[in-house]
């Protein structure tokens, strides 16, 4: 028994301090070419900054609850679909958006049992958050 306590004591230690260590701040705001990391969208988790392209397959209504949100759903070449939900409080509207076109995305991504959500995709007036942005047609909306 007097083997075992301190290799208990030592366990509790390990997972207290993993516990109480984690980050729950908002990132740092830091450049593109650091957060984005090369992943298929198959290994995109909750809360990443991911980069992609897909094609617009349905236009939604805006969410107009809080801050306004123009909301489409894109499928990527994977196959994946995923709603975009694009600030229009913050950033410009993509008002020449239609079904079937294509578009490219820099945002934070939230997993959900339909494929996911990307949000963000604008700068933050605080700074906090790393800037996203929709790229539709050459024009980039941020």
């Amino acid at each position: 028994m007097k083997r075992i306590a301190p290799i208990v004591v030592l366990l509790l230690l390990a997972l207290a301090w993993g516990r109480f260590h984690t980050s729950e701040q908002p990132p740092t705001v830091a450049s593109e070419a650091s957060i984005v990391e090369e992943k298929r969208d198959s290994e995109w988790r909750s809360g990443q900054q991911v980069q992609g392209d897909g094609t617009v397959i349905r236009l939604l209504s805006d969410d107009n609850d809080g801050s306004r949100h123009q909301r489409f759903i894109i499928r990527l070449d994977s196959g994946r679909t995923l709603l975009v939900a694009h600030n229009i409080d913050l950033a410009p509207r993509i008002e020449a958006l239609r079904k079937g076109d294509r578009v490219g995305f820099f945002g934070q991504y939230e997993w959900n049992d339909k494929g996911g959500v990307i949000h963000w995709t604008h700068r933050d007036p605080q700074g906090q958050h790393v800037p996203g942005w929709i790229e539709h047609a050459g024009r980039r909306y941020q």
